[in-house]
């Protein structure tokens, strides 16, 4: 699935947190300067200035109405005056923040003093070496490194992201796929964070570059005969993940397998952990299809799974001489069914898990004696493992009543073993080996989290909120103990809400600076994602998106009726889809919150989804709708597309944060916001446009600028919390 999300989830996405007293007198004459043109001022008011974008009317119909957009000029990236105008919102942002420096210093050192600088992950098994990545203090970014045989074995160093980064400001890795004999390794680059990677070959027995370089690849697979792989590429202009391709180690060129023709559909492909195939899937956001190529025999042709049909969606593994189908048919949360690779047909198929409406499945590994289903139940995960001999099943069990637990790296197929990845609020992560034979985990590294970190100085907690109509809304929450339920503590809460995508309570050393300062944080499971199932999802989307919105605000006003916090100490956030809903959210409701952070936010939807030409806008069309062919759907969507629903009215302060280079959101959306809003707000609250001018959707890709941009938000917070700076 193909989405635009927040940060924290590599996941490709179209993508949290909250007070004024004497010691912010300095910024609060700073912001005099904030009025909007139609206030009565009658003296120059002290500090910068914010910008102000020129209107130049830009008129468009759509099923018999007329729109103007008078910020449609700010997507000319080429234009000198755009760039100008980028700069000069940046500039103002920093300025406006200038006495919060030292505040944004401390935040830093307290969040690097909370990092083991110099760290190594735990080692995982592939194929008779132990993989491994391992920072160094200093150093921006992890090398990738390998042992064979044994962890005793010489260390290879198979890539350095350092290298690779020099003189580059950004610089992130995609894909990478060693080869069945060890000793090729495939790697995708991107620097300059609009996903635009390049495919490069590694021979890591001399530590040279192959002479291949492949532009726009996304996905890459190693035939069994380890000269041979298959890559998926994107269109130069849509980025649409549409083509298939197989290539040979010493040849020039490459053989087209596939091209997906159909707008709505994207490719992604992988080999299976059996090693026995080359699975190429072609997915929807409603639809998906998969076909497959025998690993050993790789110049055959592609043979279908399932051929692809309205609102089913599948995706297969395979084991012996079958098929694990996760199918949807006659399922809304998914079950499990088994069929012959010769014909993996429906009428083939037989029962393996049966459905059970309250347990989504997310997803099912096979191993050589086990099968591993990932699931969502109550709004938790769970790991529950069937051993394939007896049926015997057993769910993974877990210490605390909130959590986070997924699968880690699990990339042998002959193994009684299974990685997984446990934290919480406040448990760091760990990482954990289960025997699925005994049950029992063993504890393989726990990130250390130095700096006088204890989890017993903190709470987490699991609350619910009640919707208009009356869907409890899942909230989890943490903060330090000690603090008070007397509306007095500031509170920051996160939501995200789109493409089924679930947000799991994970612990975060960067957030720690927040806890320690007294701020309250709280994820608001809202409709839309998929914490509780596909019709959680589907109760949050196309013509129902309104509920996202509605559960946030539902969740806000219980936080508040708690005593959890005030309106005057209640900021919000949301990057990506999640920015739309802080854009959504504060036209609606812009009493309810003090400030708002809304991160590379999708907040122009009807324009972008009206312009086909746009990354991700096709794709989109069974997630929001398309407003071009449908008038219904249009006018559906007008009602809450942040940009086309501000008005004159006062707004929280805000902080907007965009990439120039980023391909999922574009920058425009943000800037365009910014300006429109700024044009006609009746507050003198701060407003601020910070633009990343060498980075995408994830921000910047070094660990160590990711924490000054992370210290930039939190001073933000702070401040408009009213805690001391």
């Amino acid at each position: 699935m193909t989405v635009r999300i927040a940060v924290a989830y590599e996941l490709n996405v179209r993508g949290s947190v909250n007070r004024v007293d004497a010691a912010l007198l300095l910024i609060a004459i700073v912001f005099v300067g904030c009025a909007t043109p139609s206030s009565n001022v009658s003296a120059p008011p002290a500090g910068p200035q914010p910008p102000a974008a020129d209107k130049q009317p830009h008129v468009i119909s759509v099923h018999g109405q007329t729109l103007t957009d008078d910020y449609f000029w700010l997507r000319e990236k080429t234009n000198p005056k755009v760039m100008a105008h980028l700069k000069a919102e940046t500039d103002y942002a920093d300025k406006s923040m200038a006495p919060t420096a030292s505040l944004q210093e401390d935040l830093y050192r307290d969040m690097l003093g909370h990092i083991k600088q110099t760290d190594e992950t735990a080692p995982y098994r592939e194929n008779g070496y132990y993989y491994y990545s391992r920072t160094r203090e200093g150093l921006q970014y992890p090398i990738y490194c390998r042992k064979r045989g044994s962890l005793t074995a010489p260390e290879e160093v198979i890539l350095d992201q350092n290298e690779l980064a020099k003189d580059q400001k950004y610089l992130a890795i995609g894909a990478r796929a060693v080869s069945d004999d060890g000793n090729l390794l495939a790697f995708t680059v991107d620097n300059t964070g609009y996903r635009q990677y390049t495919l490069h070959v590694k021979d890591l027995r001399t530590g040279k570059l192959l002479p291949v370089a492949i532009e726009r690849v996304d996905d890459v697979a190693w035939a069994t005969d380890s000269r041979t792989f298959f890559y998926v590429t994107e269109d130069a202009v849509t980025k649409r993940h549409d083509r298939f391709w197989r290539r040979v180690i010493g040849t020039d060129t490459s053989d087209l397998v596939y091209d997906e023709k159909d707008d709505l559909f994207d490719l992604s492909c992988w080999r299976t952990r059996d090693r026995a195939a080359i699975l190429l899937q072609i997915a929807a956001k409603t639809s998906t299809e998969a076909r497959y190529v025998p690993a050993d025999r790789p110049t055959e042709a592609l043979k279908i799974v399932v051929p692809r049909q309205p609102e089913h969606e599948y995706d297969v593994d395979h084991r012996g001489d079958l098929f694990y189908i996760r199918t949807n048919k006659i399922a809304k949360n998914f079950r499990v069914v088994t069929a012959p690779d010769a014909d993996p047909s429906e009428k083939n198929w037989k029962e393996f898990v049966a459905h059970r409406p309250a347990v989504k499945i997310a997803g099912v590994d096979l191993f050589e004696r086990h099968a591993v289903l990932s699931e969502w139940e109550n709004g938790l995960q769970q790991i529950e493992i069937v051993n394939l001999a007896t049926g015997a099943r057993r769910r993974v069990e877990y210490p605390e009543p909130v959590y986070a637990a997924s699968l880690g790296a699990n990339m042998e197929f002959a193994t009684a073993t299974v990685r997984y990845q446990y934290q919480s609020l406040v448990t760091p992560s760990s990482v954990f080996d289960y025997d699925m034979n005994t049950g029992t985990s063993t504890l393989k590294k726990e990130t250390e989290v130095p700096g006088g970190f204890a989890r017993t100085n903190y709470v987490s907690d699991r609350l619910f909120a009640s919707a208009a109509d009356g869907t409890r809304i899942p909230i989890s929450i943490v903060h330090r103990k000690g603090v008070m339920k007397d509306g007095s503590a500031p509170l920051l809460l996160y939501a995200y809400g789109s493409y089924g995508f679930s947000v799991p309570p994970t612990f975060s050393s960067s957030r720690l600076p927040l806890l320690d300062r007294g701020v309250v944080y709280a994820i608001a499971h809202v409709r839309g994602g998929g914490e509780l199932g596909e019709e959680w999802r589907d109760a949050g989307r196309m013509m129902k998106k309104m509920n996202t919105f509605s559960d946030f605000i539902a969740s806000a006003e219980y936080l508040l009726a708690e005593k959890y916090t005030s309106k005057e100490r209640l900021v919000i956030q949301g990057g990506s889809a999640g920015g739309m809903l802080v854009g959504a959210v504060v036209n609606m409701r812009p009493d309810l919150f003090k400030a708002a952070i809304a991160e590379v936010p999708f907040v122009d939807v009807v324009n972008d989804m009206l312009d086909a030409s746009l990354p991700l806008t096709t794709s989109e069309y069974t997630e929001w709708g398309n407003p071009a062919k449908n008038k219904t759907e249009f006018e559906y969507i007008r009602r809450y597309s942040p940009y086309d629903n501000i008005k004159s009215q006062a707004y929280p302060a805000m902080l907007v944060k965009t990439s120039l280079n980023d391909s999922q959101v574009m920058y425009w959306e943000g800037a365009k916001f910014a300006a429109k809003v700024r044009a006609v707000k009746t507050d003198s609250n701060p407003l601020l446009l910070k633009v990343n001018f060498g980075a995408g959707h994830g921000g910047s890709s070094g660990r160590y600028d990711a924490l000054r941009e992370t210290a930039f938000n939190w001073a933000f917070v702070l401040w408009q919390a009213g805690l001391p700076l």
